[in-house]
């Protein structure tokens, strides 16, 4: 986060959600396998889960039926219930780089609006950090099926 960043090489998606900022917060991180999209699957197996390791540090990972584990990267902040930080660590063929030199990043903030709603600021960056994949994973993410579809799948698993 400390580096300038490009603005015309930002993908953001905002939403505003029916619940207050711990909900969106919670459902977000504690249940993260429960809304993303099955689709999304990275791993050899079909995916059973989907894990977002609840600190600073911690992985991002997808859990397979068979136990199986695939990395897609790791939690650069976590500030309950206000923000948290991906680092995106797949490549432009959706393979995990474990240089974090090569992992663009993905800050999500949760802002408290009147009447137990919040805004959810989606912000996804750095691109140009996956080299020659950074169109491939750019034009993923701002695509419909990208972020877009992630959070509509996720306003799904708020409770109405």
């Amino acid at each position: 986060m400390s580096q300038p960043v490009d603005l015309r090489d930002v993908v953001r998606q905002t939403i505003t959600v029916a619940a207050d900022r711990d909900l969106a917060f919670r459902v977000f991180t504690e249940q993260f396998g429960a809304w993303w999209p099955r689709q999304y699957s990275i791993g050899e197996a079909e995916m059973a889960d989907f894990v977002l390791e609840p600190r600073a540090g911690g992985r991002w990972y997808e859990v397979g039926v068979d136990g199986s584990e695939c990395d897609i990267g790791r939690v650069t902040a976590f500030e309950s219930p206000a923000l948290v930080v991906l680092a995106w660590h797949l490549d432009g063929d959706w393979r995990f780089d474990p240089d974090p030199d090569h992992a663009s990043e993905v800050e999500i903030r949760f802002v408290a609006e009147d009447g137990d709603r919040t805004r959810v600021e989606l912000e996804h960056r750095y691109f140009e950090r996956h080299g020659a994949g950074a169109a491939a994973v750019r034009g993923a993410v701002e695509s419909q099926g990208g972020w877009t579809w992630c959070l509509a799948a996720y306003v799904e698993r708020l409770p109405a």
